[in-house]
């Protein structure tokens, strides 16, 4: 714990006499990153949310607007419709995604616009035959 500094002394000059003391005792030697960069600062542009980033980052959290969030599960889905081993867990994936897709069609949320619509569930079920006929 520190003194308190006393009434009549400029409070710049209190601190530096502090901070030599403690240099002269050597409480500054040995610290960890002595002499090291600070770490993760790249550039002086300022970012007042850098610290919310560098916590996402370190936590492995990303966040996505909704609509792109729905997106990329709407990709997902198609792509585990097409390797899906049944035409009925197809369809089950396809109506699922599809009644995400319509609600924010018409309840839209910030952010951008979707920019997509339902899936044509009997014509992905129709290429996910032609697939498998293939693959055969």
């Amino acid at each position: 714990m520190t003194e308190r500094k006393p009434p009549g002394v400029p409070f710049e000059s209190w601190v530096d006499k502090q901070i030599h003391d403690a240099e002269r005792r050597g409480e500054f030697d040995q610290l960890p990153g002595a002499g090291k960069p600070l770490p993760e600062i790249t550039d002086t542009s300022y970012d007042e949310l850098w610290w919310i980033k560098r916590k996402m980052a370190r936590e492995g959290l990303a966040v996505l607007p909704p609509t792109l969030a729905l997106r990329k599960e709407a990709e997902d889905a198609l792509a585990a419709a097409y390797a899906a081993p049944s035409e009925r867990i197809v369809r089950k994936i396809l109506t699922d995604v599809n009644v995400r897709i319509s609600e924010m069609m018409f309840k839209p949320p910030p952010g951008p616009p979707l920019g997509m619509k339902p899936y044509d569930v009997e014509d992905v079920v129709r290429q996910w035959r032609e697939r498998r006929a293939a693959q055969a």
